[in-house]
């Protein structure tokens, strides 16, 4: 009989293949929403749907280690004792693993005492007798003795399992200079590191093939070893024990008992609806239409999509449906379309631009069945009935919309009704792990491809590029998924808060701010001679110049030349970081480790100035690109550049929000935010009296907190006692433990436990509070703010200590600050919308952590600071009072209260 018509037996590694593809697939990219990781899975799954396509494998089995003991720890203990903990992330990924395999109909093997390689021994040796064409596939180099002609080894011969090689006979001998069943000897004399087996000293894998090619084998070898001259010799001689046992344990056993014959492991057809529910579990939604297609005789490429596609169960669910072709309408044409098309899709069209150098060029709009095209150009009188459709508030589905928004107002063109961003839904629904673009936002969701260009065709080819209106269509089929992964609480946020934010940020990023370059260019400057004339005083300290950035150097300055005490190890030495470096000058002060410090904190300093100075634009002002989406948090960041990380106490802060002013037709900047916000949220979140009887009688917090704990009259506070509890307070909100107190405030540990015991004696509640949000988020596998903001935490019930703590730390935090984050948020939609209510030519310029920043017009400066105050005020209601602070200025610094 020959090759091609004998059946296919396809047998896996499957720990052996799943380990592979966990360290191939970022963990990170490969998680539910509920924290389970499935990167193994995912990687495992892809490698065994390709081989099932390409293959065609008649028969199929995958088989598992049951654990790490086998006979051969028995024999040998140490045997493969050198390998690491497993990777808490890889933990429960087999099961779910096996689990999925057995939804697809693949039968899994086990043996107790034995290992999976052994299972793949057994299996080979019975398929060959069988007349089985056999295919393995492992990444154990021990399964090369299996290679025969009737045998051939699939291997990764990458880090992943995307790419497997062909090792038949010819292969290995070509590879590596012996046959198939020599290889084990080569393993037994040079040693295999992985499994700890410990070969013959100086014997590496050439020495072992010439030896092999003179005797024979092993056996042949030891005989003629009294032959062998030199120091390999000699080594051989004196360890030949280690050959003896390693070729032992690494010859595979072909008869282990197993309780199936050969033609029970036939290829079942594929049931899909078996299969997806287990699929949709763990969210694998490509993988998921792939099997599909397999099972339907579907593939990307030719053949029959695998053996058992012929034989598969009907498929209920529709394929993707087709790309509509793009129309061009005009006039007339489009107005109708517009008007059918608003009554097709009530709850928003598909919209989206292209943008070229901050303009729109071209705009797509979409519902579920067709598409039109509109290359822009602006005063065209027969696009108006698409301009009159924008600027109403007829619903509009976008993706990524705060740049667009950014180019229509560019253009010349207002919009309104815009009722989503599915980026902006998506990262809601996944805020750890969310998608970045349309293209992950479908592959996702729908577990399709968006059509990407062919960057080797200068001219793409008809329909292998997606223009606007083809993302206006996929942005209207992932809309309604998106938003069913949404909770209800989150739906109302995203809804109230989140889209109303979209065009207020679109707004502030145009508006940009007014900043003095010649102010910064003379602050960099300054800052450039004190970093130089620092660098030259801690020069003279060590009597010698080198270079202050570079770790290597300064560790050999300070632990070598100085005899300073170690910092914390690291791979590359000692660490050199700022926290450890100021910790060593507090214990062990000296003047170079000083000198050092402070030319960081310059040069540090003068790269956040250069970096302001590079970024204002050709009208003066610095436009600043709110991050909306990214935190899980719900804060929003600032780039390109970053206005967050400008000092906010220090006196060369002052000199750089000094630079930042208001523009000529302004006569004023002014700032507000919100006092102690985070403190109120507290109060109100664990409801503890003592607290919310401070902010409520209006009364200092600190010197009020203080009065309680340090048990005296509130005028007898101490500066002292005042920054120990104000330390304490925020401390806790974040997780801050005895020892991080102590650290903090430079106080005996004992002393800072005393001062955490004290505090929570008399308020009860805030502990009480802090327990119960962790406690919960264990339960429920996220944290939630006021507002119904959630924030997973997977990690909350990891069996790895150091993670299980981080995200401890994390989750005691996170629906204070999410709860700040969505109050912000809330006030500036509503200052926004009350400005444009009231007339008012004053505008909002910046937002920096808790503060806003406005720019105002002549004769506004009482109404809209009452409009401020107000708005901001009531965007909450706690059982403590929102107290905001304003200030008046030229300039930021000015402005500051």
């Amino acid at each position: 009989m020959s090759d091609a018509d004998k059946p296919t037996l396809l047998v896996v590694d499957g720990h052996s293949l799943a380990f592979r593809a966990f360290y191939a697939l970022p963990v990170d990219s490969f998680t539910t929403r509920d924290g389970q990781h499935t990167n193994a899975i995912h990687g495992f799954l892809s490698m065994l749907l390709l081989l099932l396509q390409n293959e065609k494998p008649t028969h199929l089995a995958v088989a598992f280690d049951i654990s790490r003991h086998s006979f051969r720890t028995r024999e040998y203990p140490e045997y493969k004792g050198t390998r690491g903990e497993t990777p808490v992330e890889f933990k429960g990924q087999v099961p779910l693993l096996q689990d999925a395999l057995k939804a697809m109909g693949v039968r899994t093997l086990e043996k107790e005492d034995f290992e999976a390689d052994d299972i793949l021994a057994t299996l080979a040796a019975r398929g060959r007798a069988e007349g089985y064409r056999v295919l393995l596939v492992s990444g154990d180099r021990d399964t090369i003795q299996l290679v025969n002609d009737d045998v051939t080894l699939l291997y990764p011969n990458t880090q992943g399992v995307s790419q497997l090689k062909r090792y038949d006979t010819e292969a290995v001998l070509e590879r590596y200079g012996v046959r198939p069943e020599q290889y084990p000897d080569i393993a037994a004399l040079v040693g295999e590191t992985s499994d700890n087996l410990i070969g013959i000293s100086k014997v590496g894998e050439k020495t072992a093939v010439k030896w092999l090619g003179l005797y024979g084998d092993l056996d042949g070898i030891l005989e003629h070893a009294d032959e062998i001259k030199g120091v390999v010799g000699q080594n051989l001689r004196d360890q030949k024990e280690n050959a003896i046992r390693n070729r032992r344990l690494n010859r595979l056993v072909p008869d282990v008992e197993l309780e199936v014959a050969i033609d029970e492991l036939e290829a079942k057809p594929i049931d899909i609806e078996a299969v997806r529910p287990v699929f949709e579990r763990l969210e694998f939604r490509t993988l998921f239409e792939r099997l599909r297609k397999l099972a339907a005789g579907e593939t990307n490429g030719n053949g029959n999509g695998g053996a058992n596609a012929a034989a598969a169960a009907p498929v209920a669910e529709q394929a993707a449906p087709p790309i509509p072709t793009p129309r061009l309408l005009l006039d007339e044409e489009l107005e109708a379309w517009l008007a059918k098309a608003v009554v097709a899709e009530p709850a928003g069209l598909g919209l989206s631009l292209e943008v070229v150098d901050g303009h729109v060029i071209g705009a797509g709009i979409a519902t579920a069945a067709e598409t039109v095209r509109l290359p822009w150009q602006a005063g065209r009188s027969d696009y108006a009935p698409f301009e009159a459709w924008l600027a109403s508030d007829a619903p509009k589905i976008m993706t990524d919309a705060k740049p667009q928004l950014e180019a229509l107002e560019r253009s010349g063109l207002a919009v309104d009704g815009i009722v989503l961003d599915t980026l902006v839904a998506g990262w809601l629904a996944r805020p750890i792990l969310a998608e970045k673009t349309l293209a992950d936002l479908v592959e996702r969701y729908l577990g399709e491809t968006v059509p990407q260009a062919d960057p080797s065709q200068l001219v793409p080819e008809e329909g292998t590029d997606a223009g606007a209106p083809e993302y206006a269509w996929f942005t209207l089929r992932v809309a309604p998924v998106v938003l069913r992964a949404l909770p209800e609480p989150t739906r109302t946020l995203l809804a109230e808060v989140e889209m109303p934010l979209v065009p207020v940020l679109a707004a502030m990023q145009l508006r940009g701010v007014a900043v003095d370059h010649a102010e910064l260019a003379a602050l960099s400057s300054e800052l450039g001679d004190r970093a130089a004339g620092l660098a030259q005083l801690a020069f003279a300290e060590i009597g010698r110049e080198v270079n202050l950035g570079s770790p290597k150097q300064l560790q050999e300055v300070l632990f070598d030349q100085l005899a300073m005490p170690k910092t914390r190890a690291t791979k590359t030495g000692y660490t050199t970081d700022a926290n450890a470096l100021a910790d060593l000058q507090e214990s062990n002060p000296h003047p170079f480790l000083g000198y050092l410090l402070e030319h960081r904190d310059a040069t540090k300093l003068r790269q956040i100035v250069e970096s302001l100075d590079k970024s204002i634009a050709a009208d003066g002002r610095i436009h600043t690109t709110y991050g909306q989406i990214g935190a899980a948090t719900g804060r929003m960041s600032s780039n390109d550049p970053n206005l967050q990380n400008i000092p906010i106490r220090t006196e060369d802060g002052r000199r750089i929000r000094k630079a930042f002013r208001h523009g000529a037709e302004f006569t004023e900047l002014l700032t507000a935010d919100y006092s102690q916000i985070e403190m109120r949220i507290m109060a109100h979140l664990s409801g503890d009296p003592g607290l919310i009887e401070a902010f409520n009688a209006g009364e200092d917090l600190h010197r009020f907190v203080g009065a309680r704990v340090f048990s005296v009259d509130p005028a007898d506070v101490t500066p002292l006692m005042r920054t120990k509890v104000k330390a304490m307070s925020y401390g806790l909100a974040y997780g801050l433990s005895a020892f991080g107190l102590s650290k903090q405030l430079r106080i005996d540990r004992s002393e800072a436990t005393q001062l955490m015991k004290e505090y929570f004696e008399r308020f009860g509640a805030v502990r009480d509070y802090l327990r119960g949000v962790v406690e919960q988020a264990k339960i429920d596998g996220y944290t939630e703010t006021i507002f119904g903001r959630r924030r997973p935490f997977p990690d909350l019930n990891s069996p790895n200590r150091v993670h299980r703590e981080n995200a401890e730390r994390a989750a005691l935090n996170s629906p204070i600050q999410g709860s700040a984050a969505d109050i912000m948020k809330i006030a500036m939609v509503s200052v926004e919308r009350a400005i444009a209510e009231q007339g008012l030519a004053s505008r909002m310029l910046m937002t920096v952590h808790d503060e806003l920043i406005f720019e105002v017009a002549g004769g506004e400066s009482d109404a809209l600071e009452a409009l401020v105050r107000e708005k901001m005020a009531n965007a909450a209601e706690l059982l403590v009072p929102l107290e905001v602070q304003v200030g008046r200025g030229a300039n930021w610094e000015d402005a500051g209260h």
